[in-house]
């Protein structure tokens, strides 16, 4: 399929829409209401830096929405707006994070239901009106709901769409994609979608399997095996490895990033020569500037002498989940928490382990001096952020307001 003309014709169609509705005004307040917060621009406007009693509480110099997220809450609260009595369907989760969904669905938004390991584009009426999520659908969703006669909305972040131009560049060019990413995660989904050949890489050691067998060949039955749904229909790792191109979902850290791409980089270098290393290798920068800011910061955060710190946003957010591997790094106490209902007492925390798995810890909160670090990720609202600090600083009665 091509997909550039595709998305050429789409964006020429009546029933597509990219921009808002000219409602912005109209929904801002709304918007402040429901997710801004007096007390996190206090401590902002204070250094990032909050002192109650013997608590003090150290926020991450970047950190909750990001522009995009903004851009893509804003666009579906508008699309409400403009179609008050609209059946008004999102693809996904518009962001990650629990209390901005829930508000969508109190604005009856209503979410495409899985069914059988796949969502169900069955109830999706001609004419009803369908948001793409700031993450993104994939070719074959856009696709298919344009056939249906949709509306559609497309509030994806323009630095997934980066991302969807660098793997056609690679497709264009017969390149692989070699996507650093979660293969089951929405914008990875997406994003190979408009791919031609792929593989997607979670972390640097399924890199590093990859680049022995670029060097050193191996058991194609069990490379095949190892990435089985994370690859393109019909790959052939003795073929379709000898030129490639780097792509990443946008929400993946930095820094393993950046490694897996200086490693292929060396890879064809050394395989290649530098005379040829141009036919068999291109990389383009598709690192979001929101999530390196926020895992900037973490790092800025770390730094600080701190007891422990709260990891704020979605358990299914990718980029959240990323931040607090920065904390675990540092072997500082991190508890990440969607939600101020996780916080059961001063002695009970439910939280996700970076495993993906819940657990609940006991004595988290020490009585004495205490400085907690907070960041989240950028799909959360400063909102929840405040709601979680208040519930910290109300467990000490010499810190609470």
């Amino acid at each position: 399929m091509d997909t550039k003309a595709f998305k050429r014709s789409l964006n020429h169609s009546d029933n597509y829409h990219r921009k808002g509705f000219g409602h912005q005004a109209e929904v801002a307040t709304q918007l402040e209401s429901e997710y801004q917060s007096g007390l996190i621009q206090q401590i902002r406007d204070n250094n990032y830096t909050l002192t109650r009693g013997n608590v003090t509480i150290r926020l991450a110099q970047s950190f909750g929405f990001c522009w995009g997220v903004e851009r893509a809450v804003a666009m579906a609260y508008e699309t409400r707006k403009h179609f008050p009595t609209k059946k008004i369907w999102i693809t996904n989760e518009i962001i990650h994070n629990p209390s901005v969904n829930q508000h969508l669905r109190e604005m009856e938004v209503a979410f495409i239901q899985i069914k059988d390991g796949n969502k169900d584009f069955s109830i999706v009426e001609f004419g009803d009106v369908v948001i793409l999520p700031a993450f993104g659908a994939s070719v074959q969703e856009m696709q298919l709901l344009n056939d249906k006669g949709c509306t559609i909305v497309d509030t994806t972040c323009p630095w997934v769409s980066k991302v969807w131009n660098t793997v056609e560049k690679h497709k264009k060019r017969e390149y692989t994609s070699i996507i650093h990413g979660k293969y089951k995660h929405e914008e990875t989904i997406a994003t190979s979608s408009f791919a031609g050949k792929y593989l997607i890489l979670l972390n640097l050691e399924e890199a590093e399997y990859v680049i022995n067998y670029i060097l050193n060949s191996g058991q194609k039955e069990e490379f095949l095996a190892k990435f089985s749904g994370a690859c393109s229909v019909g790959f052939d790792p003795d073929t379709d490895l000898i030129r490639v191109g780097i792509a990443n979902q946008t929400t993946m850290l930095k820094s393993e990033t950046e490694q897996i791409g200086k490693l292929f980089e060396r890879t064809m270098m050394q395989k290649y020569s530098p005379a040829n290393f141009n036919e068999h290798f291109q990389s383009f920068n598709t690192i979001c500037d929101a999530t390196q800011e926020r895992q900037d910061a973490m790092f800025e955060l770390v730094d600080n002498q701190l007891d422990l710190i709260l990891v704020i946003g979605g358990f299914n957010s990718s980029n959240t989940s990323h931040l607090q591997e920065i904390a675990e790094e540092y072997q500082i106490p991190s508890y990440h928490i969607d939600c101020v209902e996780r916080i059961k007492s001063k002695t009970q925390i439910e939280h996700r382990q970076l495993d993906g798995s819940l657990t609940v810890t006991e004595n988290w909160l020490p009585s004495n001096e205490l400085v907690v670090g907070v960041t989240s990720g950028a799909s959360t609202p400063d909102k929840v952020v405040e709601d979680i600090i208040e519930a910290v600083l109300a467990f000490n009665p010499h810190s609470a307001a």
